[in-house]
């Protein structure tokens, strides 16, 4: 029997990714609110205390621009994954987030690295070669839709401005395309045609009897013909009536 489509929206769909991001919002807020100086929670490479960043380093931003640059594709980017990889979004999610930050306390350079914009090309990069992998028009059609987005943030991969942190987004882009890879299920089930099942017969097939033993196509059908049936008992009775005639000479 073919699976279900899990394609279907629900509400943790919105929720989750609008948590997210409200989170960042919160704790920019409450730095800005009670002066506090978070910025050194973030990833700081080669160096122990750095890796505490890795926790804390998505939720930290440098200023307002900062925030809002990652808050849209974020939870743009999260509400897809949440809707078209609905058995794996957590670990995508988390065990990604995880392994870009250590990536980035790894290849990073001697300086504090906030911010969520790792998790932004971690997302991006999965979505798009995911997509690319499954070969399915669904999640193909969604990669496409992610270049067309965000297809430039691919630039800031390389180290073109020294004020934002390329190995963080480098890091992020490597564990998508990674994950891509390893995760090899599709949400989507393939659909199989009437000729894929087992149970299919060809000489019932409407169509296929149009052709020949020699492949040539007949237009026209021959009539079956019908079942014979056994012949049934057939009862005849003869009734013999008298002519007008015999009824005068019988009553003389």
């Amino acid at each position: 029997m073919a699976k279900k489509n899990k394609l279907e929206f629900t509400s943790d769909v919105i929720i989750y990714p609008l948590i997210m991001v409200l989170s960042l919002w919160v704790v920019f807020w409450a730095e800005f609110r009670f002066g506090w100086h978070l910025k050194y929670y973030g990833i700081y490479p080669q160096k122990l205390e750095g890796l505490r960043g890795i926790l804390f380093g998505p939720f930290l931003h440098s200023d307002l621009q900062h925030l809002f640059n990652n808050s849209i594709p974020l939870m743009v980017l999260t509400t897809a994954l949440f809707y078209f990889y609905r058995d794996i979004r957590w670990r995508v999610l988390i065990l990604g987030a995880l392994l870009t930050g250590l990536m980035t306390w790894i290849i990073g350079r001697p300086a504090l690295h906030i911010g969520a914009s790792g998790i932004v090309y971690l997302l991006a990069a999965f979505l798009f070669f995911k997509g690319i992998f499954s070969k399915q028009y669904q999640l193909t059609a969604l990669a496409f839709v992610v270049v067309f987005l965000y297809g430039s943030l691919l630039w800031y991969v390389f180290p073109i401005d020294p004020k934002i942190s390329w190995e963080g987004h480098l890091s992020g882009f490597a564990v998508g395309f990674v994950f891509a890879l390893l995760f090899r299920s599709n949400p989507i089930p393939k659909r199989k045609f009437a000729w894929e099942e087992e149970s299919y017969d060809p000489e019932n097939d409407p169509f296929l009897r149009h052709f020949d033993e020699e492949g040539n196509f007949i237009e026209n059908l021959p009539e079956e013909e019908p079942a014979s049936e056994e012949p049934k008992n057939i009862i005849i009775r003869y009734t013999i009536r008298k002519s007008r005639d015999d009824k005068k000479d019988s009553s003389d």
